[in-house]
């Protein structure tokens, strides 16, 4: 299983960088892999109001929103968002938002 140094503690995650344990989730756990895996160094109050929403949705639905309902909840274009993260909201939004890895439509 691989992993990530995360703070001198091992951070397990899959193949493709998705955190396997996501209840362990944390704000300072999304900064890291902000920086680590997605090249963004800071994260602004519109990439928060995204990772929150995905998140919350997540804890609620056991599964990633679909684009639509990101963006009319955020009131975020999907242009803004594929700018906030450059490697779109499933990958590198769903990540940072501690999702074990997406298998809906984000």
């Amino acid at each position: 299983m691989p992993t990530l140094d995360y703070c001198g503690t091992p951070l397990p995650v899959n193949e493709r960088g998705f955190l396997l344990e996501p209840e362990k989730w944390t704000r300072d756990i999304a900064l890291f892999l902000a920086r680590d895996q997605e090249g963004l160094a800071e994260l602004n109050d519109d990439h928060w109001s995204v990772i929150d929403y995905i998140r919350g949705f997540y804890v609620e639905h056991d599964r990633a929103p679909m684009i639509r309902y990101l963006c009319k909840t955020t009131g975020l274009k999907l242009k803004t968002i594929y700018e906030l993260f450059p490697s779109g909201p499933a990958k590198g939004a769903c990540k940072l938002a501690g999702l074990p890895g997406p298998e809906g439509c984000v």
